[in-house]
Protein backbone atom coordinates (compact mmCIF):
# COMPACT_ATOMS: atom_id res chain seq x y z
CA UNK A 1 0.00 0.00 0.00
CA UNK A 2 1.38 3.47 -0.89
CA UNK A 3 1.56 5.48 1.92
CA UNK A 4 3.10 9.31 2.46
CA UNK A 5 4.83 10.08 5.72
CA UNK A 6 3.37 13.95 6.74
CA UNK A 7 4.89 14.53 9.93
CA UNK A 8 8.33 13.04 11.49
CA UNK A 9 8.69 13.99 15.33
CA UNK A 10 12.15 13.36 16.32
CA UNK A 11 13.98 14.59 19.44
CA UNK A 12 17.49 15.10 20.15
CA UNK A 13 19.95 17.59 22.37
CA UNK A 14 22.57 19.62 22.52
CA UNK A 15 23.99 18.31 25.75
CA UNK A 16 24.40 22.22 26.58
CA UNK A 17 21.86 23.86 28.68
CA UNK A 18 20.09 27.01 26.78
CA UNK A 19 19.05 30.58 27.95
CA UNK A 20 15.72 30.47 26.50
CA UNK A 21 14.94 34.18 27.26
CA UNK A 22 17.86 35.69 25.56
CA UNK A 23 17.33 33.13 22.49
CA UNK A 24 13.56 34.73 22.20
CA UNK A 25 15.01 38.60 22.48
CA UNK A 26 17.46 38.00 19.97
CA UNK A 27 15.64 35.33 17.77
CA UNK A 28 12.43 37.36 16.00
CA UNK A 29 10.93 34.11 15.05
CA UNK A 30 10.82 32.56 18.70
CA UNK A 31 8.29 32.13 21.03
CA UNK A 32 8.70 32.02 24.37
CA UNK A 33 5.55 32.46 26.98
CA UNK A 34 7.19 30.17 29.81
CA UNK A 35 4.08 31.09 31.84
CA UNK A 36 2.02 29.31 29.21
CA UNK A 37 4.73 25.83 27.97
CA UNK A 38 8.29 25.65 29.39
CA UNK A 39 10.48 25.40 26.00
CA UNK A 40 10.71 28.04 22.95
CA UNK A 41 8.98 27.61 20.16
CA UNK A 42 11.30 27.94 17.51
CA UNK A 43 9.72 27.93 13.27
CA UNK A 44 12.31 27.29 10.92
CA UNK A 45 11.00 28.47 6.93
CA UNK A 46 13.27 26.13 5.21
CA UNK A 47 13.08 22.86 5.76
CA UNK A 48 9.15 24.19 7.24
CA UNK A 49 10.04 22.58 10.63
CA UNK A 50 8.77 23.62 14.02
CA UNK A 51 11.87 23.19 17.05
CA UNK A 52 10.51 23.19 20.59
CA UNK A 53 13.70 24.20 22.24
CA UNK A 54 14.25 23.58 26.39
CA UNK A 55 16.57 24.88 28.74
CA UNK A 56 18.53 21.73 29.50
CA UNK A 57 19.49 21.45 25.88
CA UNK A 58 16.71 19.11 24.29
CA UNK A 59 15.04 19.89 21.25
CA UNK A 60 11.52 18.20 19.49
CA UNK A 61 11.51 18.62 15.74
CA UNK A 62 8.27 18.46 13.99
CA UNK A 63 6.67 18.96 10.92
CA UNK A 64 9.24 17.15 8.91
CA UNK A 65 9.01 14.77 6.22
CA UNK A 66 12.46 13.07 5.86
CA UNK A 67 15.25 12.36 7.65
CA UNK A 68 16.95 14.64 5.81
CA UNK A 69 14.82 17.65 6.53
CA UNK A 70 15.03 16.51 10.93
CA UNK A 71 19.25 17.14 10.28
CA UNK A 72 18.71 20.01 8.39
CA UNK A 73 16.32 21.84 11.08
CA UNK A 74 18.65 20.98 14.03
CA UNK A 75 21.53 22.19 12.38
CA UNK A 76 20.06 25.71 11.15
CA UNK A 77 18.54 25.45 14.81
CA UNK A 78 21.70 25.10 16.67
CA UNK A 79 23.38 28.26 14.41
CA UNK A 80 21.00 30.30 15.06
CA UNK A 81 21.39 29.46 19.09
CA UNK A 82 25.10 29.86 18.84
CA UNK A 83 24.83 33.47 16.99
CA UNK A 84 22.99 34.59 20.35
CA UNK A 85 24.93 32.38 22.95
CA UNK A 86 28.72 31.58 21.79
CA UNK A 87 29.06 29.26 24.40
CA UNK A 88 26.45 27.02 22.74
CA UNK A 89 28.55 25.38 20.62
CA UNK A 90 28.02 24.01 17.00
CA UNK A 91 27.86 20.10 16.91
CA UNK A 92 28.19 18.68 13.65
CA UNK A 93 26.06 15.72 13.94
CA UNK A 94 23.71 16.23 16.20
CA UNK A 95 22.51 12.90 16.81
CA UNK A 96 18.38 12.62 17.07
CA UNK A 97 15.91 9.96 17.33
CA UNK A 98 12.44 9.63 15.80
CA UNK A 99 9.56 9.31 18.00
CA UNK A 100 6.57 9.52 15.88
CA UNK A 101 5.85 9.02 11.78
CA UNK A 102 2.48 10.56 10.67
CA UNK A 103 1.39 9.54 7.23
CA UNK A 104 -1.16 9.22 5.02
CA UNK A 105 -2.44 6.07 2.69
CA UNK A 106 -5.59 4.86 1.11
CA UNK A 107 -7.48 1.72 1.14
CA UNK A 108 -9.13 2.88 -2.57
CA UNK A 109 -12.65 2.15 -1.60
CA UNK A 110 -15.23 3.45 0.46
CA UNK A 111 -16.30 2.53 4.44
CA UNK A 112 -18.98 2.17 5.82
CA UNK A 113 -17.71 3.24 9.60
CA UNK A 114 -20.33 1.63 11.38
CA UNK A 115 -20.35 -1.83 10.40
CA UNK A 116 -16.35 -1.32 10.79
CA UNK A 117 -16.75 0.00 14.32
CA UNK A 118 -19.43 -2.67 15.30
CA UNK A 119 -17.40 -5.59 13.76
CA UNK A 120 -13.73 -4.49 14.66
CA UNK A 121 -12.03 -4.30 17.82
CA UNK A 122 -10.85 -1.46 19.32
CA UNK A 123 -12.39 0.90 16.93
CA UNK A 124 -14.39 3.93 18.37
CA UNK A 125 -17.10 5.96 16.38
CA UNK A 126 -18.58 8.72 16.96
CA UNK A 127 -19.39 10.45 13.99
CA UNK A 128 -21.24 13.60 15.98
CA UNK A 129 -17.66 14.06 17.85
CA UNK A 130 -15.47 13.44 14.54
CA UNK A 131 -16.14 12.44 11.30
CA UNK A 132 -13.68 9.14 11.36
CA UNK A 133 -13.32 6.21 13.39
CA UNK A 134 -10.51 5.52 15.43
CA UNK A 135 -8.91 2.18 15.14
CA UNK A 136 -6.08 1.28 17.60
CA UNK A 137 -3.84 -1.83 17.08
CA UNK A 138 -2.05 -3.10 20.21
CA UNK A 139 0.81 -4.42 17.86
CA UNK A 140 2.58 -2.58 16.80
CA UNK A 141 1.29 0.15 18.87
CA UNK A 142 -0.17 2.39 15.90
CA UNK A 143 -3.63 4.57 15.96
CA UNK A 144 -5.64 5.47 12.65
CA UNK A 145 -8.03 7.43 11.46
CA UNK A 146 -10.11 5.84 9.18
CA UNK A 147 -12.41 8.11 6.82
CA UNK A 148 -15.95 7.03 4.69
CA UNK A 149 -13.71 7.69 1.70
CA UNK A 150 -11.05 5.41 2.05
CA UNK A 151 -8.72 7.46 3.40
CA UNK A 152 -6.89 7.06 6.86
CA UNK A 153 -3.81 8.63 9.01
CA UNK A 154 -1.66 6.80 10.74
CA UNK A 155 0.44 7.93 13.55
CA UNK A 156 2.50 6.49 16.99
CA UNK A 157 4.98 4.85 14.28
CA UNK A 158 8.54 4.92 15.96
CA UNK A 159 9.94 3.29 12.95
CA UNK A 160 8.77 3.27 9.41
CA UNK A 161 8.91 -0.94 9.61
CA UNK A 162 6.00 -0.21 12.22
CA UNK A 163 4.43 1.72 9.96
CA UNK A 164 4.06 -0.42 7.28
CA UNK A 165 3.41 -3.30 9.14
CA UNK A 166 0.29 -1.63 10.30
CA UNK A 167 -0.97 -0.28 7.39
CA UNK A 168 -0.81 -3.73 6.15
CA UNK A 169 -2.84 -5.37 9.20
CA UNK A 170 -5.16 -2.85 8.68
CA UNK A 171 -5.82 -2.97 4.99
CA UNK A 172 -6.34 -6.45 5.55
CA UNK A 173 -8.74 -5.80 8.58
CA UNK A 174 -10.76 -3.63 6.79
CA UNK A 175 -11.35 -5.23 3.28
CA UNK A 176 -12.37 -8.33 4.82
CA UNK A 177 -14.86 -6.93 6.89
CA UNK A 178 -15.77 -4.58 3.77
CA UNK A 179 -16.18 -8.08 1.42
CA UNK A 180 -18.54 -8.84 4.52
CA UNK A 181 -20.51 -6.41 4.93
CA UNK A 182 -21.29 -6.02 1.05
CA UNK A 183 -21.74 -9.77 0.97
CA UNK A 184 -24.33 -9.62 3.71
CA UNK A 185 -26.52 -6.05 1.82
CA UNK A 186 -27.01 -8.29 -1.17
CA UNK A 187 -28.35 -11.37 0.94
Amino acid sequence: MKYTVVNMVAAASLDQPLDLYSLAVGIPNIEYEPEQFPGAILKIKEPKVSMLLFKNGKIICSGASSEEQIKQGIRKANKMIHEIQKDVKIKRNVEFEIVNFVATASLDLNLDLFDVAVNIDNVEYEPEQFPGAILRLDEPKLTFLLFKNGKMICAGAKKEAHLKQGLKIVEEMVTKRNKKAKKGKKE
